[in-house]
């Protein structure tokens, strides 16, 4: 067992090592430009980075049911949260008080894994009110999530959920533009039942947040520098980073990949950024993988399949495309699968909606048509400053590359291929600088 968990940190530094060595081989800068700017950012402290928009860490006690969770997070408009252990209030070491950080993605992969549960407690009184019966409802296999045991057996009856909601328990009381909202959307009576059955009565966010963690738990001190924050959200993987003030264990600042990205687009008018991002993505390597490499979705493709495949590779999002020549028609983010929750229509029939009536239902519903249903794409000859302007100011993860009329996927540009654009790895940077965060960041 130690062997295998050995090996397999091993594996992820390989994996991150490969990833970053690629990127600089491809580089066309000067290696002074580069120096100079690793530098930069090596003397820039943490704390002068611009705080969270509320100017307070939203956290989430361990203790707290996952429903309620879900509450949290629409309300703060917010798609994660630290989690705090009630245990270890007292406790001046951050590793006792935080046990990671729970994601609303993740959340929601949890409710439609055990959604059947509810939908015998519905079924019987809203399906057929609905006109559904339970019999030509269908069962969605958890299996396809990866659940295992009595899950994967029950499966998921989710037309008879979106029955119960079409059969009178949603409220339309609006969807904020970016915020997930399920706990307004479906309807109090529809959580009163959803509370008062198993496992959702009862099941904590600490109990699925081993099973659902999507990034290890590794924050930085205020006095840190910037550039150890730019790797970990660009060579090391992660989404987010917490700011932890020294001497104190309770996070002062959140810091994301989206918020490092709107900060590199302030930089406009600046030499160093003006002579990097004046180069086209090709000169700087970009796109990181080759065009068979990119995971996408056929558009007659189940919408559950792209969420599957999502959580297979471990990836935030994917293109919704058609044809052997995969021409792109959309995008499909992991916050999407929200919809399903928030949308009554598109959980009754979940079981056979394709990813193109998918991304074109929320578009339309969302009035978020250039978000979703049109692609969001560069070309090849693109600026990576014009990359940089369309993820800000679209905030989105990633920005396909299309190429010749058919607009035919051949690579994709995450948020963290960018950041790695701008920054070098100083020799033993990772033992000297990160210490204790290098096992949490192996441990992944």
């Amino acid at each position: 067992m130690a062997q295998a968990q050995e090996s397999k940190h091993e594996e992820n530094v390989q994996s991150c090592d490969e990833y970053f060595e690629t990127i600089q081989s491809r580089k066309k800068l000067s290696a002074t430009l580069q120096e100079s700017l690793t530098r930069a950012f090596a003397h820039i402290p943490v704390s002068s980075f611009p705080q969270v928009p509320s100017g307070k860490v939203i956290e989430i006690v361990a203790d707290t049911t996952v429903l309620d969770a879900v509450k949290i997070l629409s309300e703060s408009n917010i798609q994660s949260a630290p989690v705090v252990n009630p245990d270890a209030k007292n406790s001046n070491d951050w590793r006792e008080r935080y046990l990671g950080i729970v994601d609303y993605s993740a959340i929601a992969l949890w409710v439609l894994q055990n959604a059947e549960i509810a939908a015998a407690a519905l079924a019987a009184s809203s399906a057929a009110a609905a006109g559904i019966g339970t019999g030509a409802a269908g069962a969605l296999g958890a299996l396809a999530f990866g659940a295992t045991g009595p899950l994967a057996v029950a499966g998921l009856t989710a037309a008879a959920v979106g029955a119960a909601v079409a059969g009178g328990f949603a409220a339309d009381k609006g969807m904020g533009k970016d915020a997930p909202t399920a706990a307004d959307k479906l309807g109090e009576d529809f959580y009163k039942v959803l509370l008062n059955e198993e496992p959702f009565k009862s099941t904590t966010v600490r109990s699925i947040l081993k099973s659902y963690r999507w990034a290890p738990f590794v924050p930085v001190a205020t006095d840190s520098s910037m550039l150890s924050v730019l790797l970990l959200l660009s060579k090391y993987r992660l989404r987010n980073v917490p700011v932890i003030e020294t001497g104190s264990p309770t996070i002062k600042n959140f810091i994301t990949q989206s918020a490092v990205i709107n900060g590199l687009q302030e930089c406009k008018g600046r030499d160093w950024f003006d002579c990097i991002t004046s180069h086209q993505i090709s000169e700087l390597g970009l796109p990181f993988m080759s065009s068979d490499q990119v995971v996408s979705v056929q558009s007659d493709e189940l919408i559950l399949q792209a969420f599957t495949k999502m959580k297979e590779k471990q990836i935030g999002g994917l293109p919704v495309v058609e044809g052997p020549n995969k021409k792109i028609i959309g995008n499909v983010s992991i916050r999407d699968i929200r919809f399903l929750l928030l949308k009554p229509e598109l959980f009754a029939s979940f079981r056979v909606l394709t990813a193109k009536d998918f991304i074109t239902t929320i578009a339309s519903a969302t009035n978020n048509i250039g978000r979703t249903a049109t692609p969001i794409t560069c070309k090849p000859e693109s600026t990576l400053g014009a990359v940089i302007d369309t993820l800000a100011t679209m905030a989105v993860y990633r920005i396909y590359i299309v190429s010749g009329q058919d607009n035919e996927v051949v690579g994709v540009i995450t948020l963290r291929d960018v950041i790695s654009c701008f920054i070098t790895e100083p020799p033993n940077f990772f033992d000297d600088y990160f210490g204790f965060a290098a096992k949490e960041i192996l441990s992944k």
